[in-house]
């Protein structure tokens, strides 16, 4: 987002905190759901987007349209959090519709916080990604843009049945129809990383030929948070084709100490002699 786009965009982040703080854990999710509803409704629809960011009208009459629209159809709580979005400076349509789905994953995730799930929430989206990122069917399946995201969201609800809450369910649907324009896979990962920064926590994904004993995970994790000033959720993904050794990447930050990316570097020396 651009500086006008993110400065409106935490005007309605902060509204959502303070509703949150004073809503019953059980009225957030509807909520957040109501807050998506409208976010796929401004993805379908692009002269509505436009309209509901146009600089050439004032934000109270952005707001007007949108509770004319809306008003009746979706909780009152929601009305008010998306008219706090569409009030204020959006540098383009597209930014306006990344606000609308971002405030409503975070709704989501904040009724997952709210009822103690947030942390299990996290490492069900990691595992669900890792399970996916192992079968090259499934994964074309669920990324495959051609099939109706519906369909592909019938098929998730197949494999997550029993086995994960339902906000992780929900979440692996919205990443399903394309979060924030990644592809399925990015999209999950960027909502890991979310879960974990609602909980004050930078990720870790952390890449071994060998999976990590407690001990060592605990020094690492303890490493990094002083490093990052934050805790940190370790992601681990076991890939014997590093041979030994650790990778480990924080945001943009890369820390390759595997044997195979040594083996790599002294094959390209031998290779410019």
């Amino acid at each position: 987002m651009q500086a006008a786009s993110r400065e409106s965009y935490k005007v309605a982040a902060e509204r959502l905190d303070a509703y949150v703080r004073g809503a019953e854990p059980s009225a957030v999710a509807p909520t957040a759901d109501d807050i998506l509803s409208v976010a796929a409704l401004l993805r379908r629809e692009p002269r509505l987007r436009r309209a509901l960011s146009d600089p050439a009208r004032s934000g109270a009459d952005r707001s007007g349209l949108l509770g004319d629209m809306l008003r009746g159809k979706i909780s009152a709580e929601a009305l008010d959090l998306l008219a706090s979005l569409v009030s204020g400076r959006w540098s383009a349509p597209s930014e306006l519709l990344d606000g609308a789905e971002r405030l409503g994953i975070e709704a989501l995730l904040a009724s997952a916080d709210s009822a103690g799930e947030l942390g299990e929430v996290e490492d069900e989206l990691f595992r669900f990604g890792q399970v996916v990122a192992g079968s090259p069917e499934l994964n074309n399946a669920l990324s495959d843009a051609t099939v109706p995201a519906e369909q592909r969201a019938a098929l998730v609800d197949q494999l997550l049945a029993g086995k994960a809450r339902p906000v992780t369910g929900y979440l692996v649907g919205v990443a399903l129809a394309g979060f924030g324009g990644r592809r399925f896979a990015g999209a999950l990962t960027r909502l890991v990383e979310l879960a974990a920064d609602r909980r004050d926590r930078q990720v870790a994904y952390v890449t071994v030929a060998a999976p990590l004993s407690d001990s060592e995970e605990q020094r690492l994790g303890a490493r990094l948070s002083a490093m990052y000033g934050r805790e940190v959720s370790l992601r681990q993904t076991v890939d014997p084709e590093v041979l030994g050794g650790v990778s480990v990447r924080v945001g943009s930050d890369l820390y390759d100490g595997t044997v195979l990316r040594r083996l790599n570097e002294t094959r390209n020396a031998l290779a410019k002699r």
